[in-house]
């Protein structure tokens, strides 16, 4: 511990340095990469290589004299253990922002330092409104500090692109570029920037092995109106001449070391045309936006092209998705087989078993990796959202109490993520009424018929409406969009309080309320779903995640005769569909977890 204390100082030390050296009071170092994902390839941890903090959301605002650590509701109890609070401050986003907390502490006038490839203009444009009284002066820095002082940075991943089948995508790059760019031509555009990586996976139908949990390429592209031809900018090392014919005529191949003077000579020609280069301020770094503007371009704020049409799954990725399900079902249920059994024998901790639950999906001979990194939580662990069990930094399984545990798999024809809640030992009753609760919200959802325009804060009541008869609550949205073999998060209509975009048939979403009670446990129940048209005319959802949900956490008083209709139809869809592949033990298992509940 001493060792990390002389090290984290070492290093605040040394970027203070280089602070005074290139003449700025302060400086940014965000969670983030040159692209805006969740997850980060070991180059870009730069906020875990400076502070130790390794949340998924955070940011560092470093000034000459004190320096502090922001992040969001689900790491609060997480980065007060990773960082040394005697360095930095532990900050909730809820309670302040960076800017907030900038003009609290930095000089009037001060200039803050920031890497414009790690900032998007609409993050930037919120830091200068929320410090404009206190004068202060964002500027860019032509190189990052962190990468000066950093001596043993990791490289560059040069993860090499496959093809994904495009009987598995169900249409042709071709045909999904030309969509976009007759989208871009119809709105007025000369050509629009697409900066996330899974955007362009979707777009190219290929894939990538750039970062960990998501197969994506770390690239970037120029799009153009018309017939969408588009500028792939990637490193080319990571091409193979199989995957460049596959990539056809339309697509222009171009270093990425070569982008800028790209994007120049783009941003002239939509000058010239007196058409704007659409940009999405939320999700592109700001170094796009000041280059294409040096150039005399108009930079128009649009969405990413490649957001809408990407939420909605084509028939193929639609049965990819299904058959991939079946295959995590059937590893689903072998671990939880396995941990009924192991349990009772003691010596489990939350990260062996998550290291048990890695290991029944990588028996599969189509799993790829994770999704993401499995959240494991006992008891009062489990009540913390999105709480991470470490080598380091993990509890005991000692029943009685709930177990959480929250998963999933990439697999080469879908991705997955499922939540169960299983009781070890015999629970209190006020768990399995709550978990009954969970239930029902989680139900109402997954049987929910509603019209088109049907938005996902609509939905999202139903879920919370079990809960809220008695006062109860959870703090995150029901549900979020997922990839086809792709992001596990990836944007669609979300079912949330602020889920305002409509439902559309080939979604792929969660349905994962949940209620935690700080201290002592937490309960969530995730299946994933697709959103389908019902011969009524009417929207409904397909549930396609497979496995058992807990029978001895149940209340059948508390169900009503369709929720356990429901109920029994889903467990027997899961036995049908996954008995047959699995061995005569865990079959048997399944067979006693799904029997028909009657009150």
């Amino acid at each position: 511990m001493r060792d990390k204390k002389n090290r984290d100082e070492d290093r605040l030390t040394a970027l203070r340095a280089a602070m005074k050296a290139h003449g700025v009071q302060g400086f940014l170092v965000p969670r983030a990469d040159e692209f805006q994902g969740e997850f980060v390839a070991p180059y870009a941890e730069r906020l875990k290589w400076l502070t130790g903090f390794t949340g998924s959301a955070g940011l560092a605002l470093i000034l000459e004299g004190r320096a502090a650590v922001l992040t969001d509701a689900r790491y609060t109890l997480q980065i007060t253990r990773q960082i040394d609070t005697h360095l930095y401050e532990a900050l909730n986003i809820a309670d302040i922002t960076a800017g907030g907390w900038l003009a609290d502490h930095a000089p009037e006038g001060a200039v803050i330092g920031y890497d414009p490839w790690l900032h998007t203009p609409a993050q930037l444009e919120k830091l200068e409104k929320e410090t404009a009284a206190r004068g202060l002066v964002f500027t860019a820095l032509e190189h990052n500090l962190l990468d000066e002082i950093w001596s043993d940075q990791p490289a560059l991943p040069k993860g090499q692109v496959s093809i994904f089948p495009e009987e598995i995508a169900g249409l042709s790059s071709k045909n999904k570029r030309a969509q976009i760019g007759q989208t871009i031509e119809a709105e007025g555009g000369a050509c629009a920037i697409i900066s996330l990586p899974d955007s362009l996976c979707w777009l190219l139908n290929v894939r990538g092995a750039d970062i960990n949990y998501t197969p994506s390429v770390l690239s970037y592209g120029l799009i153009y109106a018309g017939d969408g031809v588009l500028q792939w900018f990637i490193d080319p090392d990571k091409l193979s001449p199989t995957v460049r014919a596959h990539l056809g005529e339309g697509v222009e191949i171009v270093d990425i070391a070569d982008m800028p003077g790209a994007l120049e000579r783009a941003g002239r020609a939509a000058a010239q045309a007196g058409k704007p280069v659409f940009l999405d301020h939320d999700r592109t770094p700001v170094r796009f936006k000041r280059v294409l503007e040096k150039a005399g371009a108009h930079v128009q704020n649009r969405k990413d092209p490649c957001i809408a049409p990407k939420a909605i799954k084509t028939l193929a990725e639609q049965q990819a998705v299904r058959e991939a399900h079946i295959r995590d079902g059937v590893a689903l249920v072998r671990f939880l087989c396995w941990l009924e059994e192991a349990v009772p024998q003691g010596g489990l901790s939350e990260w062996t078993v998550a290291q048990k639950l890695y290991d029944f999906r990588a028996d599969s001979p189509d799993f790829k990796e994770e999704s993401f990194s499995a959240i494991v939580g006992f008891g009062e662990n489990g009540a913390v959202v999105h709480y991470r069990a470490t080598a380091d930094h993990n509890a005991l399984i000692a029943p009685p109490g709930l177990l959480l545990v929250d998963s999933g798999g990439q697999y080469p024809d879908g991705t997955t993520d499922i939540t169960r809640t299983v009781a070890l030992g015999t629970p209190l009753q006020e768990m399995r009424k709550n978990f009954t609760r969970v239930l029902r919200g989680h139900i109402a959802v997954a049987s929910a018929r509603f019209k088109a325009g049907t938005i996902g804060a609509d939905i999202d009541t139903l879920a919370r409406a079990p809960l809220r008869e008695i006062g109860l609550d959870y703090a995150h949205g029901t549900g979020h969009g997922v990839g086809c073999y792709l992001a596990v998060h990836e944007e669609a209509a979300s079912l949330s309080p602020r889920g305002h975009d409509p439902l559309e048939p080939g979604m792929l979403l969660s349905n994962e309320p949940g209620y935690y009670k700080e201290g002592a446990y937490g309960i969530r129940i995730e299946n994933l779903v697709l959103v389908q048209e019902e011969n009524s005319g009417l929207l409904g959802f397909e549930t396609v995640s497979l496995a058992p949900i807990d029978p001895a956490l149940i209340v059948l008083a508390m169900l009503s005769a369709e929720e356990l209709v429901w109920l029994n139809h889903y467990h027997a869809q899961v036995c049908e569909k996954l008995s047959p592949l699995l061995p005569e033990k865990e079959r048997l298992w399944l067979v006693e977890k799904t029997r028909p509940l009657e009150r």
